[in-house]
């Protein structure tokens, strides 16, 4: 049985009897069926991995002992910002999904003008909260020991102003220049994306105007939950630790 890796986000130290939550403690001993001794691996984003034991079967609220504290490095030498136009619940989750397993450091969910999914304050809030655990989860399954920043949803023009990146990118399908041509970026990297039927002209314009560089990611044209995770594969490649 592979060693499961459980996101718990509590301050962690050697020695210490750390408690899951329900849905956590439901999963490792019903759906995992774990055991008693069983060793499993927590993190809680500060970079460092626990090693830790089961102590009981409880699938209310199990406890483990913190036996072990761990230094990994799992993050790219690159930093990556993603803005993102929102997308539909599917798309954009796995947008987000892939990103995170890629290496991103942040994610901007972006309401665009093509945006379909219009979110008031309430839905807006609940999403967050989806695409957190969509976030943590990827980070379970990716061995990251660091959980990207997950902004709140923000409107186009803001977005654009958010970001102080040297390098700034916008995905274009009317772009000359491919990644390969630009020079090794010294500092952060944003990506600009849109939502399915793209970014309109006046929103690539306002881009421009804001230090946007247009950039063609190859001859096919990529939906937008494939744009974003190919762009971040590119860029590990090129620039990171893919490859």
């Amino acid at each position: 049985m592979l060693i499961s890796r459980l996101y718990y986000p509590e301050h962690i130290e050697p020695g210490q009897t750390a408690s899951l939550d329900k849905n956590t403690s439901h999963h490792l001993i019903r759906v995992m069926r774990a055991k008693k001794g069983l060793h499993v691996i927590l993190f809680n984003g500060d970079g460092f991995e626990y090693a830790a034991t089961l102590l009981d079967e409880n699938q209310k609220s199990c406890a483990l002992r913190v036996d072990t504290k761990i230094r990994v490095q799992r993050e790219s030498p690159v930093h990556t910002i993603l803005l993102q136009g929102i997308s539909r619940s599917d798309r954009m989750d796995a947008c987000i999904q892939k990103t995170t397993e890629l290496g991103v450091n942040t994610i901007i969910p972006v309401l665009c003008e093509h945006t379909a999914t219009r979110l008031d304050e309430k839905r807006a809030e609940k999403k967050r909260k989806h695409w957190q655990q969509i976030i943590i989860s990827a980070c379970e399954q990716s061995g990251r020991c660091t959980i990207p920043e997950l902004h709140p949803v923000t409107p186009y023009a803001q977005a654009l102003q958010s970001t102080d990146s040297d390098c700034k990118l916008v995905l274009s399908l009317d772009a000359k220049t491919g990644l390969k041509e630009l020079q090794i970026p010294e500092g952060n990297i944003t990506i600009l994306v849109g939502p399915e039927s793209g970014l309109s002209q006046d929103e690539i314009k306002l881009a421009i105007n804001t230090n946007f560089k247009e950039i063609l990611l190859g001859s096919r044209i990529l939906r937008t939950e494939t744009a974003a995770p190919a762009c971040l594969a590119a860029i590990q490649t090129l620039w990171g630790d893919l490859g």
